[in-house]
């Protein structure tokens, strides 16, 4: 199976109704597939081996998922945010490709020869052709998306066919949307969530509404106007319209909407409590997962954030700050450094396996080991129910004397404190230690809080993860996809305590 199989299926069953609307633009799942064909045997006629992307999601973007899938090339998509420098590098690496954007994207670039370069527009006018569309493999490339790079040259990650299509099998049922049912998408098209929400709702036949640029306002202006049922949301995207409705003291007056999934990054304890009080009629779903994973593998649901909010258990209130338990088709351990399975309660490194686990790259190859399992690079630990807690990446754990510290357990911890918003963990250099711990707070900057919070991290855990420096700021820094950039507050903190004001 590939993901051409998900328009054909759509089509078939759905032909007029719309799937993509954006700037009162309207695309129903006929015309899309009339587009994709054309787009795919045009692809095949010129020979190119990538259809490569670099602009804001369009309605052009689910032409392009689906004109490669169907011409059986890689859909490449670039993250326009990037600077021209790293832009150019990764150009530089997409060979054979045409690529997708508008001039102002591309006029500063060093577009390599050869390289051809049309219109959004353009691609999706092509007539139709005589092109005899291939039987595209199920472990063909469907997708090779970058890496963020945070640590160093971003990789391309390979997803094939069979990878996504596991993951859409297990995920959605197929025509579960209604007809009115629509679902707003915010998450840009060079990530994993830009993808398979493309795929997902286009097996579920639900109207996707396109938002390119994300302010709190016009989300709930463009939720409102199309009666918005479903959304997803990176945290730092609901944080910000909770603020705003909270500043603004306004109802969200979204009676449509039925179902709103975050993920991407940390989830403040604070923002999902407030969420799920001014929405109590919305089933709320944390989702994590991986580039490398082909989207999801683990979900708290909205049975269990509703038993986690109402519960007197601490170790059921808890799990609102989990992300779930794995898809019935992954499998996940917590393994030690050494590579032994831990049990319930210890911290350690997060492996997964599944049929749509990929752990594959370009010029790397799989990094799945013998019996098939990935590395995703994450810490946490599994609780006796099963739900995972993760602790950070594996480059952020802070090594105290000899002894490993998951930034999450302290995290969690300090967010109890009524008056923190946000919280991260970072390790900072010590004479003696050779790293410890510090703390920035999202929080009124006081003295006594500093002091409430050691004692709190102190009383729950051992002396060793109390933060020997707490830093107050506004807000924490987080990039458009909502992952945490502690790299930025390491340096703040360093800076800091350098120049004596901390």
């Amino acid at each position: 199976m590939n993901t051409g199989l998900i328009l054909q299926m759509a089509a078939d069953g759905f032909s007029d109704r719309v799937i993509v609307s954006i700037d009162d633009r309207e695309m129903t799942f006929g015309q899309l597939q009339e587009r994709a064909h054309n787009a795919a045997g045009w692809l095949l006629e010129k020979g190119y081996q990538r259809v490569a992307y670099l602009d804001t999601v369009s309605e052009a973007f689910p032409v392009m998922i689906f004109a490669a899938g169907i011409a059986g090339i890689p859909f490449v998509p670039l993250n326009y945010r990037l600077a021209k420098e790293e832009l150019d590098a990764l150009l530089a690496r997409v060979e054979n490709a045409v690529l997708i954007s508008s001039e102002s994207y591309t006029s500063p670039l060093n577009v390599p020869d050869g390289m051809t370069t049309i219109s959004a527009d353009e691609f999706m006018s092509f007539p139709a052709g005589n092109a005899e569309f291939p039987d595209v493999s199920p472990d063909a490339i469907a997708v090779e998306l970058f890496t963020s790079g945070t640590t160093g040259t971003p990789k391309a990650a390979l997803l094939r066919h069979e990878n996504l299509m596991s993951y859409i099998l297990t995920a959605v049922e197929y025509a579960s949307a209604g007809e009115n049912d629509a679902n707003i998408i915010t998450v840009p098209p060079y990530h994993i969530a830009g993808i398979s929400a493309v795929l997902s709702s286009s097996y579920a036949c639900r109207r996707m509404i396109q938002l390119p640029d994300f302010t709190p306002e016009s989300w709930l202006d463009l939720a409102r106007k199309n009666n918005i049922s479903n959304a997803f949301l990176v945290p730092t995207m609901l944080s910000r319209i909770i603020d705003y409705l909270n500043e603004k003291k306004i109802d969200p007056e979204l009676p449509a909407l039925k179902s709103l999934a975050y993920g991407g990054g940390k989830m403040p304890l604070a923002t999902i409590q407030s969420a799920m009080q001014i929405f109590p009629e919305v089933l709320f779903t944390n989702a994590y997962g991986l580039t490398e994973t082909s989207s999801t593998i683990t979900l708290l649901g909205p049975d269990e954030h509703r038993q986690a909010a109402e519960s007197d258990d601490p170790q059921v209130q808890k799990r609102l700050t989990s992300v779930g338990v794995p898809l019935p088709t992954i499998e996940l351990q917590i393994r030690s450094e050494s590579g032994e399975g831990l049990p319930a309660g210890e911290v350690g490194g997060v492996y997964v396996r599944g049929d749509q686990v990929a752990g594959e790259y370009r010029g790397k190859g799989q990094l799945l080991d013998a019996e098939g399992w990935f590395e995703t690079k994450d810490m946490g630990y599994l609780d006796e129910g099963g739900y995972l807690f993760l602790g950070g990446r594996l480059d952020d754990v802070i090594v105290r004397g000899g002894e490993n510290i998951s930034p999450g357990e302290i995290e969690r911890v300090m967010q109890r404190h009524d008056a923190v918003t946000d919280v991260a963990v970072v390790a900072i250099e010590s004479e003696e230690w050779g790293e410890t711990v510090a703390a920035v707070v999202v929080a009124e900057a006081d003295e006594s809080l500093t002091t409430e919070l050691q004692e709190l991290v102190k009383a729950n855990l051992r002396s060793s993860r109390v933060p020997e420096k707490v830093m107050y700021k506004t807000e924490l820094p987080y990039n458009e996809t909502g992952k945490l950039l502690r790299r930025v507050l390491r340096q703040e903190l360093s800076d800091a305590i350098a120049s004596g004001t901390l």
